[in-house]
C-alpha cells in the first residue's frame, strides 16, 4: 500500500507540474533544430545472426553447477531459573538447514561458492546434475569478498570455463545458473546492468566490492550459482540482490571471475587469502583540492595524504605526501575504493608499476606489495572485554587525527571489567611497555603476564600513559 501511495503522488505531482506549465506558456520562438543521431535500421539488420535458442551453450556449463545443503547445529542453553524448577535438564540443539549453489571448476572436485553459502556449517552436502550426493569439506574462505572453496572427493567432473570478466560490457547477455528455493536447477536471462558496482554488502566486514549488476533473475538458492556469457563462459559468481519484496526485482550482484580467481587461488594454495599492501592513506582527488596542488581541476587519481608506514612499500618506491596515483599497471585509478581493490588482489611480493603526477609531470615507478595481515591477527581482544582495532585513514578522518599518530584504537571496552575505568574508546595504543604496536599480534607480544604493564596512548589530542595489570 506504500509503494501503491508513492506511486500516485508522484503520478499526480507530474499531472501539476504539467497543468503549470501549460497555464504558463511562453510565446512562441525560433529555436535551432536539434542534431540527433539517429539509426533507422531495423534490430535484424545487425552482423549477427538471429539467435533463437541458447541451449547449446549453456548445455556443458549446466553440468557443473550443482547445489549446495548445509546443515547447522544450534545450541540453546537453558536459562539457569529453569534449570532450577525443573532439573539437571540438558540444553536443547535445534537444527537448521541452508540451500545454496556453487560452480565444479576442477575435474577433481575444487567447487567455488560464497561465504555465506559455507559459514559455520557442520555438515556440506554437494547435489551433483546426474543427482550423486557428496559430502564436501571446506577449504578456505573470504568473508571480504563472500567468496569459499569447497571440495568433493570425485573424479573426472564436469567444469565451467572461466572467462576475463574484466572484458564484460554493459549490456552483454548473461545467464545465472543455480537452485532459487530448492526448485531444482535453473536458467534466467538477462544482459549486464553496471560493472564495478558497490553497494554497501560488504561493509560490516570492510570487504571489497566490485559487482557485475545484472537483471538476470537471482533469488535465495541462487547464491553460489554462476553467471554465464552467450559463450557459455563463467563471469562471475551469483552473491546477493537487492529488493524490497523478498524477491528479485532485476537488481542481481554477481563477483566477478577474476577477482574470484586471485581468492581462489590463495585459498587452495594457502586456506587463507593474502592480499598486497602498499602502504599509503590517500584521498580522492576534487577539482579544488587539484587545482590547490596545481592540476587540472579534471585530473582523476587519488592523492597521497601519508605515507604508511614511512619505510613502507610505496616510500621505497619513492613516492611522496601529495603525489597523485592515476594508474597501476597502466589500468586507471579513479576512487579510493579502485586503488584498494587493485592492490588487493595482488600477491604480496608482486611488483607493480605505479603511474603518477607530482608537481604536474607525470612520473612512473616500481614498487613491491608488501602484505596485508588477516583481520584476526590485527582486531580483536587485546585484553579481556578490551577490543582493538588497525587505525584505518577512515577512523583517523573520523576521530580528526593529525598525521604522525600510528597504533591500534581501542574500539569497545565492556563495562564490568576491570579495565572499564583505565581505558577510554577511541584512544589509540602506540606503545605497550615501550614497544611499538601495529598490529595485534604485536600488542599481545609486547604484554607482560601477571604483571604490571605500562601503555602509551593518544587521546583528544593529548599523548598519556596508562598503567595497567595483564591476565
Amino acid at each position: 500500500m506504500k509503494n501503491q501511495l508513492v506511486a500516485f503522488i508522484t503520478a499526480l505531482g507530474l499531472g501539476l507540474f504539467a497543468t503549470s506549465l501549460l497555464a504558463a506558456t511562453p510565446a512562441k520562438t525560433e529555436n535551432k533544430k536539434p542534431t540527433l543521431k539517429i539509426d533507422t535500421t531495423p534490430v535484424g539488420d545487425s552482423k549477427s545472426a538471429v539467435v533463437t535458442s541458447y541451449a547449446d551453450v549453456l548445455e556443458a556449463v549446466r553440468h557443473a553447477v550443482v547445489s549446495v545443503y548445509s546443515t547447522k547445529i544450534v545450541r540453546q542453553q537453558v536459562p539457569p531459573l529453569l534449570r532450577q524448577m525443573l532439573g539437571n535438564i540438558p540444553d536443547q540443539e535445534r537444527r537448521m538447514s541452508g540451500l545454496g549453489s556453487g560452480v565444479i571448476v576442477s575435474s577433481d572436485g575444487y567447487i567455488l561458492t560464497n561465504y555465506h553459502v559455507v559459514d559455520e556449517a557442520d555438515e556440506l552436502k554437494v547435489l551433483l546434475n546426474d543427482d550423486r550426493e557428496l559430502i564436501a569439506k571446506v577449504i578456505g574462505t573470504d568473508p571480504k569478498t563472500d567468496v569459499a572453496v569447497i571440495k568433493i572427493e570425485a573424479e573426472n567432473l564436469p567444469v565451467a570455463t572461466l572467462a576475463d570478466s574484466d572484458k564484460l560490457r554493459v549490456g552483454d547477455v548473461v545467464f545465472a545458473i543455480g537452485n532459487p528455493l530448492g526448485v531444482g536447477q535453473t536458467v534466467t536471462m538477462g544482459i549486464v546492468s553496471a560493472t564495478s558496482r558497490r553497494v554497501g554488502i560488504l561493509e560490516d566486514v570492510g570487504g571489497y566490492e566490485d559487482f557485475i549488476q545484472t537483471d538476470a533473475a537471482i533469488n535465495r538458492g541462487n547464491s553460489g550459482g554462476a553467471l554465464i556469457d552467450a559463450k557459455g563462459r563463467m563471469v562471475g559468481i551469483n552473491s546477493a540482490i537487492v529488493t524490497t519484496t523478498q524477491g528479485s526485482i532485476g537488481l542481481g550482484f554477481a563477483i566477478p571471475m577474476n577477482l574470484v580467481r586471485s581468492i581462489m587461488n590463495s585459498l587452495i594454495e594457502t586456506g587463507s587469502v593474502s592480499r598486497g599492501y602498499l602502504g599509503v592513506s590517500t584521498e580522492q582527488l576534487n577539482g579544488e583540492l587539484a587545482e590547490a596542488i596545481g592540476l587540472k581541476t579534471d585530473t582523476k587519481g587519488v592523492v597521497i595524504t601519508q605515507l604508511n608506514p614511512a619505510n613502507g612499500p610505496a616510500a621505497k618506491a619513492g613516492l611522496k605526501r601529495e603525489d597523485v596515483i592515476i594508474a597501476i599497471n597502466d589500468k586507471p585509478v579513479s576512487s579510493r575504493d579502485d586503488l584498494r581493490l587493485m592492490i588487493a588482489q595482488l600477491a604480496p611480493g608482486t611488483k607493480i608499476k605505479i603511474s603518477y603526477l607530482r608537481g604536474g609531470k607525470a612520473l612512473a615507478a616500481e614498487a613491491t606489495l608488501g602484505r596485508v595481515e588477516d583481520d584476526d591477527a590485527t582486531a580483536g581482544d587485546l585484553l579481556p572485554g578490551v577490543t582493538v582495532a588497525p587505525l584505518t585513514e577512515d577512523i583517523r578522518r573520523e576521530m580528526r587525527m593529525e598525521d604522525g599518530i600510528e597504533g591500534l584504537v581501542i574500539t569497545n571496552v565492556a563495562e564490568g571489567t576491570r579495565y572499564a575505568e583505565i581505558f577510554p574508546v577511541g584512544a589509540v595504543i602506540e606503545q605497550i611497555n615501550r614497544q611499538p604496536v601495529a598490529d595485534l599480534a604485536s600488542a599481545k607480544k609486547a604484554l607482560k603476564p601477571k604483571a604490571k604493564n605500562m601503555a602509551y596512548i593518544y587521546f583528544r589530542g593529548v599523548f598519556r600513559y596508562l598503567f595497567f595489570t595483564a591476565p
